[in-house]
């Protein structure tokens, strides 16, 4: 090491060594502590319980993460621009304007500008606080300039650039300004310009060319909009005269017939307006003219009596009537205007009126606002300078306790504190538990969070309140989990104490507990022989059911076949096989217990207990040997990593610790008890007393011979071997078995 290499603390935290935060020297140094030490090389800036404005700041390039280097610059800066780093490790939100290192031209800089804002927020003390510069619209509400380059209403120096300002937030859009009100940049200004100067142009164009744009002078709109109201009527009136001219005998079929008018007259008329309105224009004649003296559709008389005033009668004044010649002449003289109308340009600001518009630009005021941008950001440094205050007030309060949970989990290990990844507590099958993570991407997590060795439930969580839905990932570090299952509903409480309605959509089973492995192998046996039972039963239900309904089937469709087979299943000589074999299995099993009761008799009553002891470890502590190893290498690692965490150093969670993470339901001593149960309790007594009498007299019996004369004495008065020799067992049973298969032809064939 050398001499001036700075001298670091460490301390075990988590079963892992990790660097030791105790005062602003260490803060300070932060820049020369060497990456492998840091505990996590960064984290994600959004799904964190954590202040966001400070998260915001330290990710400096923006990119949703904050990375060891934004944490070194940010531990350099913050230590350099107050005296006292000590002073944050307190986590305050008020510094004093004597606590700025005025050594350091940029403390000196931040000291002034928080003097500045407590000039603007009319405040007189020598402390600024977090609220002091955290609402920047209160801070910039009564400045004319602030440094960002928008110039509002307030900041004009005379009536006509307010009302120019005020144009331009009306037809070219606005900006924010620092203090909150609506204002314009330099861009607006250049387009409220561009788009009057473009607007006076086009206007100038039909100027120079009137008669040809404006062919019905200033009713040129009036009548184009007249022509374009009965253009297609006009132009369907015509295609019907044109038929008839083909054909006379289509003019019943083409023009208007009683029998349509006879339909709808006997409603109001007045109100059939629409229907009329699909009649022909005029009534159709071969090579026929659109009347114009009378003959139109009332549904369409005042639209045509405006087309002819505007039009008909300035091109065609004393006509009777237009041909469809001169009709499309009508419309080609419309040409040039609309040429005019396509080639429109600045008609956002057309809202203002063409005088408006050449007054504007007659008085050309725009370098005077593009002046006043100027000055604004003359101020640029000074505002700027300002919201580093704001930064330097969010470090003071919370760069600390961010470096816990970056360089350190102390707030996680020592429980003092949550930390910030945990968002919450999920309830869930009679337990807590404090190790919820917000999971930003569930797509990405199972397979990564499956090598941290933890239970893991993945739950999706709606909010009562606002309707949101958020993902989380639920550790759990204690208990058992034959009650957990995907499609469980829980209740979630995030750190505000909010309720949400949680959902398991996916598991990651890892064990769990000791308590879960030492009965985990009677489980699983369990489990086994239960799903044994259940596959013979229902495999013997089947054949049950199967030979039934044939026999069923027999019996309807042969009764004396039926009978006979009837007959033949209780036939005893079958049965009496099947007695035999229960028989000698009774047998067995009889034997057998005899034998454990000898070994009991031998043993002893404490031996006993010690055997069973001794059984159950011999089964248990294999598994629980294996659990524990698992749950010493629970690693908190790789749950973060999925969850966008670059985490550097082992996380452990054991088996003490994981008992403070997840609660389980504790419950007191019962004062009073339910009257049903007490009788049930009391029953349970009884049939355990009588249980221990009767196996208590069995044995008493046992072993003082008095079971000898039914075969089962505890002393014998011959060897063992020669007892089976002289007396085989098996014997007796299959001689009474072949008896009774021969005895039961005899007696079939007397009841014949």
């Amino acid at each position: 090491m050398g001499n001036n290499e700075y001298k670091w603390k460490y301390t075990s935290v988590g079963r892992a060594v990790r660097v030791s935060l105790e005062s602003g020297a260490d803060i300070a140094h932060l820049p020369e502590l060497d990456r492998k030490k840091w505990t996590v090389l960064s984290c994600p800036v959004n799904g964190l319980e954590f202040d966001k404005k400070t998260l915001d700041y330290l990710d400096t390039d923006k990119d949703g993460k904050i990375r060891v280097e934004e944490v070194m610059e940010a531990a350099k800066w913050v230590t350099s621009i107050i005296s006292k780093p000590d002073d944050l490790l307190k986590g305050n939100s008020e510094l004093s304007l004597s606590d700025f290192n005025t050594d350091n031209p940029e403390g000196l800089r931040l000291r002034n500008s928080a003097r500045q804002i407590l000039d603007n927020l009319h405040l007189d003390k020598g402390t600024i606080s977090l609220d002091d510069t955290s609402d920047s619209v209160r801070i910039f509400a009564e400045t004319q300039f602030n440094g960002d380059g928008i110039i509002t209403p307030a900041s004009a120096q005379n009536a006509r650039q307010k009302e120019l300002i005020e144009n331009i937030l009306a037809t070219i859009g606005k900006e924010t300004d620092r203090s909150g009100a609506d204002g314009i940049d330099a861009d607006k200004i250049e387009a409220f310009y561009a788009a009057c100067a473009d607007y006076a142009a086009w206007k100038a164009s039909a100027e120079a060319d009137k008669a040809n744009v404006f062919p019905y002078g200033d009713n040129t709109q009036a009548a184009l909009d007249a022509c374009n109201a009965l253009k297609d009527k006009i132009a369907d009136y015509f295609m019907r005269c044109k038929l008839i001219s083909f054909d006379a005998a289509v003019s019943d079929v083409v023009d208007v017939s009683v029998e349509k008018l006879g339909a709808i007259s006997d409603k109001d008329l007045a109100a059939a307006a629409d229907e009329i309105a699909t009649y022909p224009l005029a009534r159709p004649v071969a090579g026929g003219k659109l009347p114009l003296a009378g003959g139109i559709n009332p549904a369409w008389q005042a639209a045509f009596a405006s087309l002819k005033a505007l039009v008909f009668d300035v091109d065609y004044p004393g006509a009777d009537g237009v041909d469809e010649a001169q009709w499309n002449a009508v419309l080609a003289k419309f040409g040039g205007y609309q040429a005019w109308l396509d080639a429109k340009k600045g008609a956002e600001i057309e809202s203002l009126g063409e005088d408006a518009v050449k007054a504007i630009l007659a008085e050309d005021r725009k370098g005077e606002l593009l002046e006043l941008i100027a000055k604004d950001k003359a101020l640029e440094e000074e505002s700027l300078s300002i919201d580093a205050v704001d930064k330097l007030m969010h470090y003071y309060k919370y760069f600390y306790k961010f470096l816990c949970n970056y360089v350190v989990f102390s707030d996680f290990y020592t429980r003092k504190d949550k930390a910030m990844f945990q968002v919450g507590r999920l309830y869930i099958d009679q337990r807590s538990t404090d190790l919820c993570i917000r999971v930003l991407d569930p797509g990405k997590t199972g397979d990564i969070s499956s090598l941290s060795g933890m239970y893991i439930l993945y739950c999706t969580c709606v909010s009562k309140a606002t309707g949101q839905t958020m993902n989380i990932a639920a550790v759990l570090t204690d208990g058992d989990v034959d009650g957990l299952r995907v499609g469980k509903h829980a209740i979630f409480y995030d750190r505000n104490g909010l309720d949400w309605d949680a959902t398991v959509t996916q598991i990651v089973d890892n064990p769990l507990s000791l308590k879960q492995a030492f009965w985990a192998p009677y489980k699983k046996v369990g489990r086994w022989i239960s799903d044994k039972i259940d596959k013979q039963a229902e495999a013997k239900n089947d054949a049950a059911m199967a030979d039934l309904t044939a026999k069923a089937d027999a019996a309807t469709t042969d009764p004396k076949a039926g009978a006979e087979q009837l007959k033949s299943s209780f036939d005893i000589a079958k049965f009496a096989g099947i007695f035999a074999a229960i028989g000698m299995a009774l047998g067995f099993i009889g034997q057998a217990l005899v034998s454990l009761a000898k070994g009991a008799a031998n043993l002893g009553p404490v031996k006993v207990v010690i055997a069973i002891f001794a059984v159950m470890l011999v089964i248990s502590l294999p598994s629980m040997f294996i659990t524990w190893r698992k749950l010493r290498k629970r690693d908190l690692g790789p749950v973060l990593n999925a969850n966008g965490w670059a985490i550097n150093a082992s996380s452990f969670v054991g088996v003490k610790f994981g008992r403070k993470l997840t609660r389980l339901a504790k419950y007191p001593r019962l004062t009073s008890v339910d009257p049903k149960a007490r009788r049930r309790a009391r029953m349970r007594t009884f049939l355990w007393i009588l249980a221990i009498l009767v196996i208590g007299g069995a044995a008493y019996a046992f072993f003082t011979d008095r079971l000898a004369c039914i075969g089962l004495p505890f002393h014998k008065a011959e060897p063992a071997v020669e007892c089976v020799e002289e007396t085989p067992a098996e014997a007796p049973v299959e001689e009474a078995a072949e008896e009774v298969a021969d005895e039961a032809p005899a007696e079939e064939t007397a009841a014949e």
